[in-house]
C-alpha cells in the first residue's frame, strides 16, 4: 500500500512532535520546511521587493476598538471604495459594527483602564447618533 502512494505523486511526512509513546522525537533537519515551501507572513511585502514588514499599528484594545468604528464609518458611507473610488451606505453592515463594538464594551466590563471605558463609551455614542440620524 505504501507503493501505491509513493505511486500517486504524494508525499507523506509525519510532522508531528511527539511519537506514538508520548516522548518528544528528536528533530532532524529534513523535518524542517525548506525555504522554498515556506510562504511569506505578508504576502504583499513579498510581492512589493520589501523585505520589511509592513509597518501596522500595535495590536491593542484601543486599536482594535478605533479599527472597527473605522469600519463602521466606512458602512456610514464616510470611505470612498478603495477599487471604484465612489462612496456607499451599508446600514446593516454598520449596524452589526454598533452591536460588536456594543458587546465588546459590555464583556469587557471592569477589564478596562479609564481611557479605554472613555474610549469605547465615546465611540458607541458617536456612532449610535450618527446610526439615528441616517437611519431618519
Amino acid at each position: 500500500m505504501a507503493e501505491d502512494i509513493k505511486d500517486s505523486g504524494f508525499v507523506i511526512k509525519d510532522k508531528r512532535i511527539f511519537a506514538e509513546s508520548g516522548e518528544a522525537k528528536q528533530t532532524d533537519a529534513s523535518a524542517t520546511p525548506a525555504a522554498e515551501d515556506t510562504k511569506p507572513a505578508f504576502p504583499e511585502a513579498a510581492q512589493s521587493g520589501n523585505d520589511k514588514e509592513p509597518d501596522y499599528p500595535p495590536i491593542n484594545f484601543t486599536n482594535f476598538v478605533l479599527s472597527l468604528s473605522t469600519s463602521a464609518l466606512f458602512h456610514f458611507g464616510d470611505f470612498p471604495d478603495k477599487e471604484g473610488g465612489k462612496t456607499e451606505k451599508n446600514l446593516p453592515a454598520a449596524k452589526q459594527t454598533i452591536d460588536i463594538l456594543d458587546m465588546l464594551g459590555e464583556k469587557s466590563k471592569g477589564n478596562l483602564n479609564e481611557n479605554e471605558t472613555q474610549l469605547i463609551q465615546g465611540i458607541l455614542y458617536e456612532l449610535k447618533l450618527r446610526y439615528v440620524k441616517e437611519k431618519a
